[in-house]
């Protein structure tokens, strides 16, 4: 079938045709790690994460590159002493350096444990300096940049007057950015207030630093992700994705930045997935609305009645198409654990029964599967998709009571869909399989544990771990092959 992707740029689905044959160029923006990543982040990595999946199912092979920011984001006063990494170094008593070490560790354990694949390639800005001076040379050389007082601008009303468009991904008026854009530096080093930094001098008390052609600073915020996708997915790739919230000025910086450097529109389908509320407001620290992913599947808050599972909000998160505004509560979190736990009941009953297959089925295989692909290849409809997969849900109850009738192909082909699209497309997971993987990880830890006690002839303790487990209904025997259980 045909895939269509709604392109932020065009504000329409398009027909999506990769530069490359089954060839996929695709650039994430990644965290910026000076904090634990937040729901609402883990909510668009996950959209995006149900994106990859889905174009490689469909036969694409993709190099998807998600960056990790650990340099030059300011906070949004411009102040250049208020880096986000310095201010939490300074409050943590640490170097910014470990601030970046600390909280990219702790972005990839929550990403994996909500399933999410790693990308082909996560690069870090730091590691990509050299690229950002040069980009910022070439943008000087080309006349759409200039330098004050150390400092790099992107000249945005040199931009326009070359008869580009600053301001078309976001559909701003060039006019009333004028107007109503502030200089937030205060240090007058900008020609206009709205032009931002390619690279920004370092005060004496900034720690992240380094040399340039400029003197000593850092780079912009926006340059890192020009440098770090057009260096591994070329000048003009297939796929931009973020936030909704980065599409101006962030996204927006980067299309004027690539297409005054390589005079090439950078990409060709902007992709931005919507935010994450809770109890129908927006999530915020200040308001106290506010909640970690891990306090989610802890239950250590206070705005749920227990811990949920990470597959069950993975299953949640999906009910909802990417670009939807996500309500997240106590009531749909419940609603979504016991559809699941329906879902995961009819893949058992699948797996399980040697249905009687027939010489005619009264489940039409062939135009389900159809309808599924049909959502899949709709700007990937998660949400419908689902939906379609519950129709297959109530067939397979049906013809475990014996109501319904399946032939032996149409079987065998429900049962490799089903399991493409719920585990590896959707990314969802057996809990009951892994609590399973769980016990034997444990069960092997006191099996070596109560061997350990026996080499060192210590058998009051190896026959206490036996003794123990058999009161749990757990039989440990010795023999040749080494230690085996057996569960009562």
């Amino acid at each position: 079938m045909t895939l269509k992707i709604y392109n932020s740029l065009s504000g329409e689905k398009e027909i999506f045709t990769p530069i490359h044959d089954h060839n996929v160029g695709m650039y994430v923006c990644g965290p910026t790690v000076y904090s634990n990543v937040h729901l609402g982040n883990v909510r668009t990595f996950m959209s995006f994460d149900f994106i990859y999946r889905s174009l490689v199912h469909l036969g694409y092979k993709v190099r998807y590159v998600r960056n990790i920011t650990d340099a030059g984001h300011l906070t949004d006063d411009g102040d250049v002493d208020n880096d986000r990494f310095v201010k939490q170094s300074r409050l943590e008593k640490l170097e910014p350096m470990e601030i970046v070490q600390k909280y990219t560790v702790d972005f990839h354990k929550v990403l994996e444990v909500f399933n999410l694949l790693p990308p082909t390639i996560e690069p870090t800005a730091t590691g990509h300096i050299l690229e950002q001076i040069e980009l910022a040379q070439k943008l000087i050389d080309k006349g759409f940049a200039y330098e004050s007082n150390g400092s790099v601008y992107f000249d945005v009303l040199e931009y326009n007057k070359r008869g580009l468009n600053y301001g078309e991904l976001s559909r701003r008026n060039i006019e009333e950015l004028f107007a109503n854009t502030r200089d937030l530096d205060g240090q007058n080093e900008k020609k206009n207030p709205q032009d931002f930094a390619l690279w920004k001098a370092a005060s004496p008390a900034h720690i992240m630093r380094w040399n340039s052609p400029w003197g000593e600073g850092f780079p912009g915020w926006h340059l890192e992700c020009t440098a770090m996708s057009t260096k591994y997915l070329g000048e003009k790739f297939d796929i931009h994705g973020g936030g909704m919230d980065l599409k101006f000025p962030h996204h927006e910086c980067e299309v004027a930045q690539g297409k005054a450097c390589n005079e090439t529109e950078p990409v060709n389908y902007w992709m931005h997935a919507n935010m994450l509320t809770m109890n129908g407001q927006r999530m915020s620290k200040s308001t106290g609305n506010y909640i970690l992913p891990m306090e989610l599947v802890s239950g250590k808050n206070d705005f749920f009645e227990k811990p949920f599972h990470p597959t069950i909000v993975r299953f949640n998160f999906m009910q909802a198409h990417y670009r939807s505004v996500l309500d997240i509560s106590n009531e749909a979190m419940v609603a979504s654990e016991k559809g699941f736990q329906r879902l995961m009941e009819a893949m058992k009953v699948l797996s399980n029964n040697n249905f009687p297959t027939a010489e005619v089925s009264t489940f039409d295989v062939k135009a389900w599967k159809e309808k599924c692909y049909a959502a899949l290849t709709d700007d990937f409809n998660s949400p419908i998709l689902i939906a379609h997969l519950f129709e297959a849900v109530n067939f397979i109850f049906k013809l475990k009571d014996g109501k319904e009738t399946i032939t032996e192909n149409d079987l065998q082909e429900l049962k490799t869909l089903m399991n493409d699209f719920i585990f590896d497309v959707l990314g969802l997971q057996n809990i009951e399989e892994n609590n399973n993987e769980k016990l034997d990880q444990t069960l092997q830890v006191l099996i070596d544990l109560r061997n350990q006690a026996r080499k060192s002839k210590n058998f009051d303790l190896s026959d206490q771990i036996r003794d123990r487990l058999l009161a749990e209904g757990i039989e440990l025997k010795d023999g040749r092959e080494g230690t085996t259980y057996s569960i009562s």
